[in-house]
C-alpha cells in the first residue's frame, strides 16, 4: 500500500523537474529529445532558414495595403496618412522575400530529394513560427519532402506553423540550445531580412566559423542585397579594423531564387558531395549515430 506521505520519483515529480535545480536535467532533455527523434526520422544535415516572422504572403500583405489606402482616402486624411501607407509599402516589399523564400526551400529540397542517399539529406529547418520560417517549411512540403521546425517558447504565444513534418516539430525554452540544433546539422544557412533574432542567429554563426568552432564547411548565403546594404555595413567594420578583409568572404549574397539556389547548390556538392574529396577533408562533424 502506498504512503501518502512519499514522494514520488523525482524523474516523475512535476515541482521537482520544473525547479531550478533540475535546470541541468531540463537542458540535457533538449539536447537528447532532439537527437533521439533526428535518428528516428534519419535526419544527417540540414539547411537552415532564418528571417522575420513578420513577413506574410504577398496576397496578404497587398490587401492589407488596398484596405488601408481606401480606409484612408474614406476618411479624407491624405495628408496625414504617409507614414501608414510607407509602413505598408514595405511589409509588401518583405511580401516579396516570403514568396522567394517558399521558392528557394522547393528548389533546394526537389534537389535534395535527387540525391542518391539512404539518410536525409539537406533538410529545410526553420525556427518553426510564421512568416519567413513559415515560407521555408512551405517551400520543402510542396517539393514532398520533410522539413523542420525548432520553434521557441516565448511570453507572446508563437504558434508553430502548419507545414512543418509531423515528428519534426520541437518546442524549445532555452534559446541556446534551439540555437545549438540549428548549427550541428546545418550545412548551409540562408538568412532573409529579419529583425533582432535573424541578426543574433547570423551574428553568432558567423562569430562561430570567424573563430572556428564550427569546424565543418557552412555556405552562408544572406538573401536580399538592398536589405542588408542598408541595415548592416560590412564594409565599414573592415575599415574600422573590427574584422579582417577576408572575414567577408564567410558569406555570399543573392538577389533571387534561382541564383542563390546555385551558390547553396554549388557549395553542397563541392564540400559534402565530391566523390573525389577525402573523407572528413570538409571538417565535418561527426555523425548523429556516432555521437559527436
Amino acid at each position: 500500500m502506498n504512503d501518502p506521505n512519499q514522494r514520488p520519483k523525482a524523474y516523475a515529480d512535476p515541482e521537482f523537474i520544473n525547479s531550478p535545480d533540475a535546470r541541468s536535467i531540463r537542458i540535457l532533455a533538449e539536447y537528447l529529445g532532439p537527437l533521439r527523434q533526428f535518428r528516428r526520422e534519419k535526419i544527417k544535415d540540414t539547411i537552415v532558414f532564418f528571417g522575420s516572422a513578420r513577413a506574410v504572403t504577398r496576397d496578404q500583405a497587398e490587401s492589407e495595403y488596398r484596405e488601408l489606402r481606401q480606409s484612408l482616402r474614406a476618411a479624407s486624411r491624405p495628408g496625414s496618412s504617409s507614414a501608414a501607407l510607407d509602413a505598408a509599402r514595405l511589409k509588401v516589399q518583405l511580401a516579396q522575400y516570403y514568396e522567394e523564400a517558399v521558392e528557394l526551400a522547393r528548389l533546394l529540397t526537389g534537389w535534395s530529394l535527387s540525391l542518391d542517399e539512404r539518410l536525409a539529406r539537406f533538410v529545410i529547418c526553420s525556427g518553426g513560427g510564421p512568416g519567413i520560417m513559415e515560407a521555408a517549411n512551405r517551400g520543402a512540403r510542396l517539393a514532398g519532402g520533410k522539413t523542420i521546425g525548432l520553434n521557441i517558447s516565448l511570453p507572446f504565444e508563437q504558434r508553430p506553423n502548419s507545414f512543418i513534418s509531423e515528428g519534426l516539430s520541437f518546442e524549445f525554452h532555452y534559446f541556446f540550445m534551439r540555437k545549438y540544433w540549428f548549427a550541428y546539422l546545418a550545412k548551409a544557412l540562408i538568412v532573409f531580412p529579419g529583425g533582432f533574432g535573424t541578426m543574433d542567429e547570423l551574428m553568432e554563426v558567423l562569430t562561430l566559423l570567424q573563430t572556428r568552432k564550427i569546424n565543418k564547411e557552412m555556405v552562408v548565403l544572406l538573401y536580399g542585397s538592398s536589405f542588408w546594404k542598408q541595415v548592416l555595413n560590412f564594409k565599414a567594420l573592415v575599415r574600422w579594423g573590427a574584422i579582417e578583409k577576408n572575414d567577408l568572404e564567410l558569406f555570399t549574397v543573392a538577389d533571387s531564387p534561382g541564383q542563390a539556389f546555385q551558390i547553396v547548390k554549388q557549395g553542397l556538392e563541392k564540400y559534402y558531395l565530391d566523390p573525389q574529396r577525402p573523407r572528413g577533408q570538409a571538417g565535418e562533424v561527426r555523425s548523429l549515430r556516432s555521437g559527436g
